[in-house]
């Protein structure tokens, strides 16, 4: 076992392990600015579902995990948890903050086409008190938190990884602080500055998300989420509408330049009677619509979340994915810090386009054809009423797995599919 160093700051460290030895036992960090030598096995930089969930599963495991986040920061989001997420992550039904049984589907021309899920239900959250729910439940499994924002990646003359961080409330003129560390995850965005520090610079297309959060008036179906898919909220993604108990989040995407969010948000919130309704807070952030191509440096730095981008194309999905990778980064970890062999990180990004870049690659193709004019969304909220659709569907997000155990079901939406593409369906 590793014990405490005595250092500089009076032993909240953990002196630096063999680059194989086994997880240090001490789940506190150094953040004397370096003047110990202690080291901590992992920092997880960024608090969101794929930070936290990695912080906590490492933490878990025994090592020793400094969690970095800026707090503060709610990413604007519809929130939606399906059951798969709450099973696999061990997500109880007191953190939700409501529970929908289906989604209206609603086409440029006003029709509107409900699509049920019939058992069970979709849960939704509130970033705002999801998000430190997942931190606090990392701290408690031994991960340490430490309020501040990542600003370098630098190395000392052996090698060792030291990140860099301006402490949250910090006077001005107070010196940076530092952690050495023997592995970083970088959780911390589409516009990751990990990313950035680390690995090679690589372009990502991203989707503009915008949101606002508003009291929920009386007499509001809350048992239910809107999507809309009028060019008029959105040229080339969607609006929603989704309920949180108290509260309903209002969003728009798009990835067309200078188009008004604001502007669209506001004709989304006339259109369904929340005008006059009180505002909140409101909230945006770039989405990725695409993971990257590599995901770590080779050497001791991994992605996870949206600075891995793996937000699913065509729906924006990214809670479950983020908590997905965030897993699978922790795995990685955990195993490069055994083994001392960098080759593990890359285990990562390869494990998780295995269990979902079919998926990924069904929705890109979805978003290519469906969105690109109101002609085609009319067509494609069309075939949402075909109660075959609805089924897979609700099944693969539910259950976030591809069906193929009807191939004559599949067979015959992707000829309903063909038929509306060449508008030999009238609509």
């Amino acid at each position: 076992m590793t014990e405490r160093s005595s250092c500089s700051c009076n032993g909240a460290c953990a002196p630096e392990p063999a680059p194989s030895a086994s997880p240090s036992t001490s789940p506190c960090a150094c953040t004397c600015g370096g003047g110990c030598g202690g080291t901590v096995d992992v920092v997880v930089v960024g608090g969101g579902p794929a930070g936290a969930t990695a912080a906590r599963d490492l933490a878990l495991a025994g090592f020793a995990v400094v969690l970095l986040d800026r707090e503060g920061r709610i990413k604007p989001c519809g929130g939606a948890i399906p059951p798969r997420a709450m099973r696999d992550f061990d997500i109880p039904e007191a953190v939700l903050c409501a529970k929908v049984h289906g989604a209206r589907m609603v086409a440029p021309s006003g029709r509107v086409v409900l699509m049920p899920i019939g058992e069970g239900y979709v849960g939704m959250v509130d970033r705002q008190t999801f998000d430190p729910w997942l931190r606090e439940r990392a701290a408690t499994a031994g991960a340490r938190r430490v309020a501040g924002t990542f600003r370098a990646l630098e190395r000392e003359d052996d090698g060792t990884a030291v990140v860099v961080y301006r402490a949250k409330d910090a006077a001005e003129d107070a010196p940076e602080q530092r952690l050495r560390t023997r592995a970083v995850i970088g959780a911390d965005g589409a516009l990751s500055l990990v990313a950035r520090a680390a690995l090679p610079d690589e372009t990502l297309p991203t989707v503009a998300a915008y949101h606002e959060i508003v009291r929920t008036p009386a007499g509001f179906d809350a048992s239910v989420c809107d999507v809309w898919y009028q060019g008029r909220i959105s040229p080339d993604f969607y609006g929603w509408v989704f309920p949180h108990g108290d509260t309903i989040s209002v969003g728009v995407g798009t990835e067309v330049k200078g188009f008004s969010l604001r502007d669209a948000t506001r004709l989304l919130r006339d259109a369904v009677g929340l005008s006059e309704v009180e505002t909140l807070r409101s909230e945006g952030a770039p989405i990725p619509l695409r993971p990257r191509k590599r995901w770590d440096n080779g050497r001791d730095v991994l992605l996870a979340g949206d600075a891995a981008g793996v937000v699913a194309p065509s729906s924006g999905e990214g809670i479950y994915y983020a908590l997905e990778s965030g897993r699978q980064a922790a795995r990685a970890v955990e195993r490069f810090l055994k083994s001392g062999n960098p080759a593990c990180l890359g285990e990562a990004r390869r494990r998780f386009l295995w269990d979902h870049g079919l998926v990924f690659w069904i929705l890109e193709m979805m978003q290519r054809f469906w969105y690109v004019s109101d002609e085609r969304r009319e067509r494609f909220v069309a075939l949402c009423a075909d109660p075959t659709i609805q089924r897979m569907t609700w099944d693969a997000y539910m259950n976030k797995r591809l069906s193929w155990r009807d191939p004559v079901a599949l067979t015959r939406i992707f000829f309903k599919n063909i038929a509306h593409l060449l508008g030999l369906v009238r609509v």
